[in-house]
């Protein structure tokens, strides 16, 4: 390949994700101010100035943009590491125990403030639209396959001497779910500060991490 074909293709990759990712934001923000359910793809090529087939070929349909959305807010940006790589990079800093559950606090605290909006659209959705609800059901699968690598990382520093990968994931997924989050700091005001520590502290004892 020649520097000018390879400078070609450079730019038409770049230019193709500069798309997308206007189209997820485009999508995002009406997801969010009209719900999924009425949100239509020819309104989100408008609001991200393409095409409807743009969108199709870029993204896929309503409920893959609705998955694009949550993979954007999850990681803070969407070309920046996924979420497996985030939590296996800020992991593999840690020695003890303890560390990895500061690490997941932090993460529980940090992931759950950029995507509550997004989730309540989800979980808004989910009940009237099959599409929502796969997108649901598939994230809940896929969070709990991704604990099961800090389940792993506890074992790995002495941990979980009495408690199986896939019972520590579980545990996990559950004290640091969405909707937790958005009962307790949405819902009733609580700081951040109090739920990142009710996370770490429950985390401890769930995991008999001392």
């Amino acid at each position: 390949m020649s520097d000018q074909t390879a400078k070609a293709s450079s730019l038409r990759s770049a230019h193709a994700a500069l798309t997308r990712r206007h189209i997820v934001i485009a999508a995002r923000e009406l997801f969010i101010a009209g719900g999924y359910v009425t949100t239509s793809i020819s309104a989100i090529a408008a609001r991200a100035q393409v095409s409807m087939q743009t969108i199709y070929n870029s993204v896929g349909n309503k409920a893959a943009l609705l998955s694009a959305v949550l993979d954007a807010e999850a990681s803070g940006r969407e070309d920046r590491l996924s979420v497996p790589e985030l939590m296996t990079a800020r992991v593999e800093g840690t020695t003890a125990p303890a560390e990895v559950v500061d690490v997941l606090a932090d993460w529980f605290l940090e992931v759950n403030a950029r995507t509550s909006d997004i989730w309540t659209v989800i979980h808004q959705a989910a009940a009237i639209d099959k599409g929502a609800a796969r997108v649901q059901n598939t994230r809940d699968e896929q969070r709990l396959r991704n604990y099961r690598l800090a389940a792993a990382a506890l074992r790995e520093r002495g941990a979980l001497t009495d408690t199986s990968d896939e019972e520590a994931a579980a545990m996990i997924w559950t004290i640091g779910h969405p909707e937790s989050y958005r009962m307790l700091v949405t819902n009733l005001s609580w700081t951040p500060h109090e739920y990142r520590e009710l996370v770490r502290t429950t985390l401890l004892g769930a995991l008999g991490v001392q």
